[in-house]
């Protein structure tokens, strides 16, 4: 579709008329020589003096060109484009980032795969959590390790097949022997801050078997400043409540770091359970996105101004080409008549 981006430029079309209409003719004085033989000047030219002003001469080719340059440029200023078929843009209006737990009690093998065969704990969830990116197609996703310490695994991003691979990377132990469920949460606030989009939603998905012994954040606390960004955490405990030291999962913990947030708590005592967890959590958090559509536009101004200066430069080339000749024939002329001297 064509349109133009600035139509109340044509407004301007008519002010050529209202200056020719409005302003007085332009005039210029200049000198003359006075030549006591001026007669025989304008014999020997063929021209015939008159009285008064010095018109400049026009045609009608003139006539016609210079009203449609004008209008030609006009139109150039008022910016013609063509719009090109809308197209939608998708893309994701959720940060959802997955905390995992590798403390030394996630190597227990307490949980049974689909052959019944007993594995540990790390390579239940791991499996669990792959299914779970796989159908999050359009939500950024971010990996949080804890252990001692907090690590981010991967930044916030699209690209789900780097996530899965490197979840598969996780190993027992790599981010120390304890659990610091608060320095996780602190790492999921500072993730998502660097979003330049800030109407995005903030999910984070906490997974632990173990209760919060190394953190420097208390857990609670850091709920409250990841509640302030805006961040809804849900958390899931897979150990034992009835342990003791290092491999008890605080449940009541967990409970208050979710509602403080406005998430939700679960236990998992098995591979099952823990599947069921993630595809509930898949449906209470569906996939997010924003739709905006948009017209890609293609500049034309140059045409019209093209055309303008091509119809200008063929104007004066041809003028170019009639009036020489004929300033030869006179020339030719002048040196032909009677008393012209030579050269």
């Amino acid at each position: 579709m064509f349109q133009l981006e600035y139509p109340w430029l044509l407004l301007v079309l008519p002010l050529p008329l209202l200056v020719w209409w409005l302003l007085p003719p332009y005039g210029e004085r200049t000198r003359a020589i006075r030549v006591p033989f001026f007669d025989e000047l304008a014999r020997i030219t063929g021209q015939t003096p008159s009285r008064g002003a010095v018109i400049l001469r026009s045609n009608w080719l003139r006539r016609v060109l210079a009203p449609l340059c004008w209008a030609l440029a006009v139109v150039a200023l008022a910016s013609p484009q063509w719009l090109e078929p809308p197209v939608q843009r998708t893309e994701s209006a959720r940060d959802l980032l997955l905390a995992i737990d590798l403390s030394g009690s996630m190597a227990t093998p307490d949980f049974v795969d689909d052959r019944a065969e007993r594995i540990d704990r790390l390579t239940a969830v791991k499996s669990v959590v792959d299914d779970f990116i796989r159908r999050r197609t359009t939500d950024r996703i971010g990996l949080i390790v804890f252990g001692t310490n907090a690590f981010p695994q991967t930044s916030l991003t699209l690209d789900h097949v780097a996530v899965r691979d490197l979840l598969q990377e996780l190993r027992v132990g790599m981010a120390g022997p304890q659990t610091a469920i608060g320095d996780a949460i602190g790492m999921a606030v500072k993730m998502t801050e660097r979003s330049q989009q800030r109407e995005r939603e903030r999910v984070l998905i906490l997974l632990t078997d173990g209760n919060d012994t190394a953190s420097r954040l208390p857990g609670e606390k850091a709920a409250a400043i990841a509640r302030e960004h805006h961040i809804v955490i849900h958390t899931i405990g897979i150990g034992d409540p009835n342990a003791v030291g290092e491999n008890r999962v605080d449940l009541d913990a967990l409970k208050r770091i979710a509602a403080a947030t406005g998430g939700r708590s679960y236990r998992g005592e098995n591979r099952q359970q823990l599947a069921d967890i993630y595809a509930l959590l898949d449906r209470i958090t569906p996939s997010k996105v924003k739709h905006s559509i948009y017209r890609p536009k293609v500049k034309l101004y140059y045409v019209p101004l093209g055309i303008a200066l091509l119809l200008m430069l063929a104007y004066h080339l041809l003028m170019l080409g009639l009036v020489a000749p004929i300033r030869q024939r006179r020339t030719a002329r002048a040196d032909a008549a009677p008393g012209a001297t030579e050269a």
